[in-house]
């Protein structure tokens, strides 16, 4: 049946996803976008160098850390963070019009982000109609030896990056019930179902808002 074009389009969904290093936080966005029809994922911003295969626009917005304090200081980003990391500091931002400019198009969204980053998004919907009413955020819960076991298998990190990144996880995992849903991690074909229900339940009430 073709669609009724009286319909009233579905409400803009955004799901911001966060969780610790080695949660599969890039893998089910990856495959949220891959696999439900009317979701893009949201382009964030970094100083970092491109890796092999990434392109500008695609995976990341690559700025120089001087053309990033400048978007900062005119408040063009909707979150940004200092992050330090094999032996670098490094910038990472999200881009207000990577955000609110898709979602006023009715285009739904995932991204995935630090917990700092969901706090400062949560202060700007505050004051946002249109972000109040499509986010829903969803920490990945992953228990100690599980985590510990995806960073090795990795085999990027050595054995004091681990620790470093552990230490992170444990504060961010203190940060879990401030979300609007939880994911005990488990496999990925689990955590994806458990994606798609809370994704229901963010359909139901981006409507209702």
């Amino acid at each position: 049946m073709p669609p009724d074009p009286t319909a009233t389009p579905a409400a803009p969904v955004l799901l911001v996803i966060a969780g610790p290093a080695g949660s599969g936080k890039s893998t089910l966005c990856d495959r949220l976008v891959a696999e439900i029809p009317g979701f893009q994922r949201v382009v964030t911003t970094t100083t970092r160098p491109p890796r092999d295969g990434e392109v500008n626009g695609v995976h990341y917005h690559f700025f120089t850390p001087d053309e990033f304090r400048r978007r900062v200081v005119a408040g063009e980003f909707i979150e940004w963070a200092q992050v330090h990391g094999d032996h670098h500091e490094r910038l990472y931002g999200t881009l207000k019009s990577s955000v609110l400019d898709p979602l006023a198009a009715g285009q739904s969204l995932i991204m995935s982000i630090d917990v700092q980053g969901v706090a400062s998004l949560r202060r700007v919907a505050e004051g946002n109609g249109l972000l109040r009413r499509a986010m829903t955020t969803v920490f990945i819960i992953v228990d100690r030896e599980r985590l510990i076991a995806r960073m090795r298998a990795r085999a990027k990190d050595h054995e004091d990056e681990i620790a470093r990144r552990m230490a992170t996880a444990e504060a961010e995992l203190r940060e879990a019930p401030k979300f609007d849903f939880r994911i005990e991690s488990r496999t990925r074909e689990e955590d994806f179902k458990a994606l798609l229900e809370i994704l229901d339940q963010a359909r139901h009430h981006a409507a209702a808002r």
